[in-house]
């Protein structure tokens, strides 16, 4: 039997529910299908014990203050979800732990400044021009977006027909010098030694590229946006976010299918006209939003004779990016019992940040930087009394995982497991005694929860040639679209903001 409906969203991870909602409460019949039991993608949370885990949020950008909102507080607020939620606002940005000490930055400009100035005496003119450099650059960023919503020029070949002008240099003369340089690139203008740039450049990990790939145009928006807007976590963790969009496509009038997988995107002369799911059943719709890979998109759904020319050649510049090995730890004990200060730690082995994140490639987790979160620190609530719920991981790549076999899998991951705890344990002396609980997820856990090629948890590898201006979300079918981070920067808020858009667009076009 055939289903008719506006719009069907193949994935309820971020932007995916975010586009469900936002065409919902539009007045859209909307159908969204997630292959898991449960909505949110990376957004979600799940229980070992007397713990509940977050799966991937570290600090919520873009949401700012009632008094001064972000653009997702208003997208929020649209929602009607902003006051279903507790948020909870992080005191500090991140602590940075080298070789030579930690340094610890706190959530405004000047304090920033000036806790590095006086960590770094010598480099005290450095520090004030990144930060000069970092500001003007997303001053001018703001700017040109909204100069080029108010002329309609919202498509990416508009930018870039506008940044190739004479125009461009002049009216935004950051941006024109900065925009396609790599962070390692701007730093080394700036003359930084080893130890500062860890202090500055920690974002390069929430997008999963090293500092001599990582795009500072995407370095100096995020720095921007977490010191102007502020860190948040959210009480409950982001499950909270992904249950309360789902609950808004629902109130609206749409239809959220879980434990369903699509199948197949219709596709009649170039355009898709519908979707099918694993058990046969056909929705028939104006619109497909994928709220999954790219790759899955266009080499699983879309038959090989629907498929349009150039598809394969378009997308073989774009590497699948990487995934993550994360131990979730439950601690019988307070975080200060520990020594655990600061909700979101990045920790190094080493001062040479390129060279430690080669190390990615391998299975070990001996020398890769740590991103360690301890959410107890936010929120108190977020486990027992008296306890305390961290996560602990690094960056790796799919592949090397996928190459071990099955009947040593097991093994090899509480194996690399216990190397983290032992280095958690030097920094944090008494941890391990503590553990009450642990669960370890793989790249191939991601592959298996996410769905995603490879495991990734990042999209495709974003660096200067594959993101911002050069990101893969071309529509080669009429009426298919992506919503997610395979073609938008990833991370939370971008994603849901990004959704958003997509929904508008999509509600733009049908209006004409």
């Amino acid at each position: 039997m055939k289903k008719q409906f506006d719009a069907v969203v193949i994935g309820a991870g971020n932007g995916g529910l975010s586009t469900a909602a936002k065409l919902a409460i539009s007045g859209k019949k909307v159908l969204l299908l997630e292959k898991h039991n449960i909505p949110g993608g990376c957004g979600t949370s799940f229980r070992r014990g007397r713990f509940e885990f977050e799966v991937a949020l570290h600090q919520l950008s873009q949401l700012g203050t009632a008094e001064k909102p972000g653009e997702l507080r208003e997208i929020f607020e649209e929602y009607g979800i902003i006051d279903e939620i507790d948020w909870v606002q992080i005191d500090s940005l991140y602590k940075v732990v080298t070789p030579n000490g930690e340094i610890s930055l706190p959530t405004s400009r000047k304090g920033c400044e000036e806790t590095l100035i006086e960590k770094f005496p010598n480099e005290k003119e450095a520090i004030l021009k990144y930060y000069d450099i970092v500001f003007k650059f997303n001053d001018e960023t703001v700017d040109m977006m909204k100069s080029m919503s108010k002329s309609g020029g919202k498509e990416p070949g508009a930018i870039k027909k506008f940044m190739a002008s004479k125009l461009f240099p002049k009216k935004y003369p950051t941006l024109a010098k900065y925009m396609l340089k790599t962070t390692d690139e701007v730093l080394d203008e700036l003359n930084m030694s080893n130890e500062l740039r860890l202090a500055v450049n920690i974002y390069w990990c929430f997008m999963g590229m090293p500092p001599a790939r990582f795009p500072f145009s995407i370095l100096a928006r995020c720095t921007a946006l977490y010191i102007n807007d502020l860190p948040y976590y959210v009480k409950g963790g982001s499950q909270m976010i992904s249950q309360a969009l789902t609950e808004v496509v629902k109130k609206n009038g749409g239809t959220v299918m879980f434990n369903t997988a699509a199948k197949e995107i219709m596709v009649e002369n170039n355009k898709a006209v519908g979707v099918i799911d694993e058990f046969g059943n056909v929705y028939e719709c104006k619109d497909v939003i994928s709220g999954i890979s790219l790759v899955d998109t266009y080499f699983k759904l879309v038959k090989e004779e629907d498929r349009p020319a150039g598809v394969v050649d378009y997308f073989k510049p774009y590497t699948v990016g990487i995934s993550a090995l994360t131990c979730f730890i439950g601690l019988d004990c307070t975080p200060e019992e520990i020594g655990f200060t600061d909700s979101f730690n990045l920790i190094y082995e080493e001062t040479d940040c390129n060279k430690a994140f080669d190390n990615s490639k391998c299975i070990c987790p001996d020398k890769d930087p740590l991103v360690t979160t301890c959410y107890t620190i936010d929120d108190p609530a977020v486990s027992p009394e008296g306890s305390t719920v961290i996560t602990a991981g690094t960056l790796k790549y799919g592949r090397p995982w996928m190459e071990v076999p099955a009947e040593e899998y097991y093994k090899t991951k509480y194996e690399m497991a216990d190397i983290i705890v032992d280095r958690l344990e030097k920094r944090f002396p008494g941890i391990r005694s503590h553990i009450e609980e642990m669960e370890v997820a793989t790249p191939l856990t991601h592959m298996r929860y996410l769905n995603t090629p490879e495991g990734a948890i990042y999209g495709f590898e974003q660096d200067v040639t594959s993101t911002v201006l050069f990101f893969p979300n071309e529509d080669f079918i009429e009426n298919l679209t992506s919503s997610n981070g395979w073609v938008n920067t990833c991370g939370f808020g971008p994603n849901y903001i990004y959704g958003y858009k997509v929904a508008k667009k999509i509600l733009a076009k049908e209006a004409k």
